[in-house]
């Protein structure tokens, strides 16, 4: 990697810069290469957009061929979460048969499309970024299978969380003949959302570090987990940096909530046609932006990797 200050790398390796600072000097480097972000661009939306088409079209089929009441959901209103919440699991009720079914084929059928496709995606934007990474394409497609089995787990994990929230607070008290309580439900579902969210930012720093160690020492897929697992002090740093993705992460979401919201005020002067315009822009916007801080995060974990080579560790 032609352009990383040798005086950057060797301070974030022995520990006078932290790797928050770090990172905001890797975000600067990233901004003045878009060549990298474009091919993120690329590989990811070559991949989404023509999933999105594709469960657009089977959800689209399913709702048509099944007995929906959709007038009931277009009265749903959030004065009412009760009705709302019955409504809702009336709908769910009959549309999860029909889901479940199509979802049989097509959900590992789509996950392994996707660990195909972005472990060659991926593999192109990290050689561009430093041209002597080692080409290791097959032992990436297996780490990246074991990091989205390892991301289904989390989910399945933060479902039976909502779940037990709901039993606590939502039907537990209706069997027992009270009232639920959607103050404790959305208090717990918050603590535990953030809870989860937090152990895989811990966690996933592994999964991240072994594909970029395979192509950097030319290792294979036990081995790359290995190395990642014994990074040393570079683990508090690699740790610190997911973190502040987290937090990233985070923070993008809420600004694309807050600028989709921006027209309502003026509702009654912008047509519906506009409003959606609106929301595809800030859609876009807001995975560019996601796109560039992945990418700036995979840079950051090189630069780390290529400081503390330097010093011999």
């Amino acid at each position: 990697m032609s352009r990383l200050d040798r005086g950057e790398l060797v301070s974030a390796a022995d520990g006078s810069v932290r790797g928050t600072q770090s990172f905001v000097r890797t975000l600067s480097e990233c901004w003045s290469r878009p060549s990298l972000t474009l091919l993120e661009v690329l590989w990811r939306w070559t991949y989404g957009v023509p999933t999105l088409a594709l469960l657009w079209h089977v959800g689209s089929k399913i709702v048509a061929e099944s007995s929906l009441d959709a007038s009931a959901l277009e009265k749903m209103t959030v004065t009412r979460p009760l009705e709302a919440a019955q409504i809702l699991a009336g709908a769910m009720a009959v549309l999860l048969p029909p889901i479940s079914r199509v979802a049989v084929w097509l959900g590992p059928l789509l996950l392994l499309t996707w660990v195909v496709w972005s472990s060659v995606g991926r593999s192109i934007v990290l050689r561009r970024a430093d041209p002597q990474l080692h080409s290791r394409l097959g032992t990436t497609m297996v780490l990246q299978l074991i990091r989205v089995i390892v991301l289904a787990a989390s989910f399945f994990l933060w479902l039976i969380s909502l779940r037990w929230a709901a039993s606590v607070a939502v039907t537990g008290p209706l069997e027992r003949g009270g009232d639920p309580n959607l103050v404790l439900y959305f208090a717990l579902a918050i603590v535990l959302t953030v809870g989860v969210f937090a152990v895989w930012a811990v966690i996933s720093w592994v999964l991240s570090m072994a594909p970029l160690l395979a192509m950097l020492r030319n290792l294979g897929p036990v081995a790359s987990l290995a190395a990642a697992l014994r990074l040393g002090a570079m683990r508090s740093k690699l740790v610190e940096i997911n973190l502040v993705m987290g937090i990233v992460k985070v923070a993008l979401v809420v600004l694309a909530m807050v600028f989709s919201a921006t027209p309502l005020p003026f509702e009654s002067l912008a047509t519906q046609a506009f409003l959606n315009i609106w929301w595809v822009i800030v859609a876009i916007l807001y995975f560019i932006a996601s796109d560039f801080f992945h990418v700036a995060r995979a840079v950051a974990s090189l630069k780390l990797w290529r400081a503390y080579e330097q010093r011999g560790q």
